[in-house]
């Protein structure tokens, strides 16, 4: 979508830049804006995180592995533990498209964390 929007501004900009380096500093700014903007708001992501994994507070800090562990235990529920007791009782059956959205986030930063490791990035605090 945001391609659809750039060319027109681009096409303006012959109109009303008559330098050609100009014209494609503009060009190449304009064109990237969104990524820097996807960019910038990555990082600003992850100072956010830094900073609640840092909090002294466990409802601050704790919250990334409160839902981890959420997950697991809904997982658990879904995959071991009711189709055992299935067997012998009625017992319910949770929905586990939530969980697993959620857990496939948290370990992909898992994931990431895992590669800094193992590339030797990483730091250690």
């Amino acid at each position: 979508m945001l391609e659809s929007l750039i060319a027109p501004v681009v096409k303006l900009l012959d109109k009303f830049i008559p330098d050609a380096d100009t014209k494609v500093q503009l060009a190449h700014d304009i064109a990237t804006m969104g990524e820097k903007h996807a960019q910038d708001l990555a990082i600003a992501q992850i100072a956010v995180n830094t900073a609640a994994a840092a909090h002294k507070n466990m409802f601050v800090a704790g919250a990334r592995p409160a839902t981890l562990w959420i997950c697991n235990l809904g997982l658990l529920w879904s995959v071991f533990l009711q189709p055992i007791l299935s067997i012998w009782f009625i017992v319910p059956v949770v929905d586990t498209t939530l969980l697993m959205t959620m857990l496939g986030g948290l370990l992909g930063f898992g994931t990431m964390r895992m590669t800094e490791k193992l590339k030797g990035v990483a730091r250690n605090k």
